[in-house]
């Protein structure tokens, strides 16, 4: 009796081995169903996970991009700021030329040779600023411009057409084509009308 008990044993865990194996798919279109359905969430996988590579890249282009203005930003800065403490400058050496004596053959040589080197140091020295971006413009003379002249005062004129500038007293000064300090002008205007009196008609007595 024991030993029929003993030999039943195995094929009872033959039969719970079988049932603990995973089911296998019974034919070829159920194998290939469950292909197609695994192609299909790869291919679901693979498109999001391309699409946020994507979106990682552009991020870090804007990135890139906005680092880079803003060193451009803080460079113009920077050199704006330089640029106008240089013009301060040049504008001061003008106003030095400007406060000497008007040249003559009784000038002692001392005054003229002080005239001669401080000419040729403003000449050097807006050269230096032209290599470097920065320009001068006399605006004498021409029409004024609103963008580039800041209009102190109007003159009447009868030799100019109206809105040109008579007289700059400090040019234009421009860093790279932008407007660095404006042109202080003043500018040409129709002459007031003379007003004529007409002559008084006679008054006849009835």
């Amino acid at each position: 009796m024991n030993s029929g008990r003993e030999h039943s044993k195995p094929n009872v865990d033959r039969h719970e081995a079988a049932a603990e194996e995973p089911e296998i798919p019974r034919s070829r279109e159920h194998r290939m169903e469950a292909d197609d359905a695994r192609i299909a969430a790869l291919e679901v996988e693979l498109s999001e996970t391309r699409d946020r590579w994507m979106r990682a890249e552009a991020e870090i282009i804007n990135v890139r991009a906005r680092a880079k203005r803003d060193v451009d930003d803080t460079r113009q800065f920077a050199m704006q700021t330089f640029a106008t403490d240089v013009v301060e400058a040049a504008e001061n050496l003008r106003r030095g030329l400007d406060s000497l004596p008007a040249a003559s053959d009784e000038e002692p040589e001392s005054v003229t040779r002080l005239r001669e080197g401080l000419r040729g140091i403003e000449r050097n020295f807006l050269g230096l600023l032209e290599r470097n971006g920065i320009k001068m413009e006399d605006p004498t003379g021409s029409v004024f411009d609103p963008n580039l002249h800041q209009a102190m005062a109007e003159q009447d004129s009868a030799t100019h057409a109206p809105g040109t500038v008579l007289r700059a007293w400090t040019p234009a000064w421009t860093l790279n084509g932008r407007l660095l300090r404006p042109a202080m002008v003043i500018v040409a205007k129709v002459p007031a009308a003379r007003i004529t009196s007409r002559p008084a008609r006679p008054h006849h007595a009835a």
